[in-house]
């Protein structure tokens, strides 16, 4: 497995995001394996009928097209990385392209799925601490459209709550700075003043902290919602209807863009199909000769 580099590849992915790198490392791992139990133990050896035996083998294995899509796009990446530094003379995945397929509109939570989440009932024995947090994570999230690994990376000192405004870094180490909500600065001021009693002295300037002390990560994020929501539902939804409801408006299209933090505005247009979708639903239920 050495031959492979793996390690030194993700080195090499200074621009991206850690979870995209993450996301990178096990595509490739996944694959060197496949390789190894056909035998193929030097990526330097990689053919394109290998790439498409493995493309196949996925497919068998009844993984979404989008998945098969976005493994593609992992090896062809790594592809690139072993000819530019001279590891292989080749790159096995010219020529070989997958179609991810229509991409299912976002999911958007209506005004009473929202309300029960941000309105949930208290726990018993639920601590102090955990009830803020949670408050505070859900009201950024909708509030400023956060994706869930920038939420998670956010520090104290990036928020500036007199100011309502919080900096955060996105993808490819972009930095851009986003508004908060009123009721965003509330729960943040809230979770601030019992922060001390949840993250450990050794985190450092990190704003949310999970049950361990130690910076939430997005598998905590998703707890949260889950516990949170009436529905099944996923945080990043919370993302796609801060962007819906800002179109649904009125917003411009370009000032949404650059509060998603997308650097191409076909990105964000997505939304405005959203948007269309229910205009449309609540014309033909409400007009009389719809």
């Amino acid at each position: 497995m050495d031959l492979w580099r793996i390690d030194q590849f993700a080195d090499a992915l200074t621009s991206l995001s850690e979870n995209t790198v993450t996301s990178y490392t096990s595509d490739l791992r996944s694959f060197a394996e496949w390789c190894d139990r056909s035998e193929i133990l030097d990526p330097a050896s990689l053919t394109r009928p290998t790439i498409r035996r493995y493309l196949a083998f996925l497919t068998t294995r009844g993984f979404a097209r989008r998945t098969i899509a976005r493994k593609t796009a992992s090896i062809r990446r790594y592809s690139r990385w072993l000819v530019s530094n001279g590891y292989a003379t080749s790159d096995p995945t010219a020529g070989v392209s997958v179609s991810a397929g229509e991409g299912r509109l976002p999911r958007v939570l209506d005004g009473r799925e929202l309300a029960a989440m941000f309105g949930a009932p208290d726990v018993d024995d639920e601590p102090v601490w955990r009830r803020r947090r949670d408050d505070a994570v859900l009201e950024v999230l909708y509030g400023s459209g956060l994706r869930v690994g920038e939420l998670c990376g956010l520090t104290v000192s990036a928020v500036a709550l007199d100011h309502r405004a919080a900096t955060v870094w996105g993808k490819g180490s972009k930095e851009r700075r986003v508004p908060l909500s009123e009721p965003a600065v509330a729960a943040l001021r809230a979770w601030l003043a019992v922060r001390h009693d949840a993250v450990a002295p050794d985190s450092g300037d990190v704003l949310f902290a999970n049950e361990r002390g130690r910076a939430l990560t997005p598998r905590d994020v998703r707890r949260i919602v889950d516990r949170r929501s009436t529905v099944p539902t996923h945080p990043h939804a919370l993302r796609h209807s801060f962007a819906t409801h800002l179109l649904d408006g009125g917003a411009d299209l370009r000032a949404v863009q650059e509060l998603l933090g997308h650097s191409d505005v076909a990105t964000t247009q997505r939304y405005t199909h959203v948007s269309r979708e229910r205009l449309s639903a609540a014309y033909r239920e409400a007009h009389p000769r719809a």
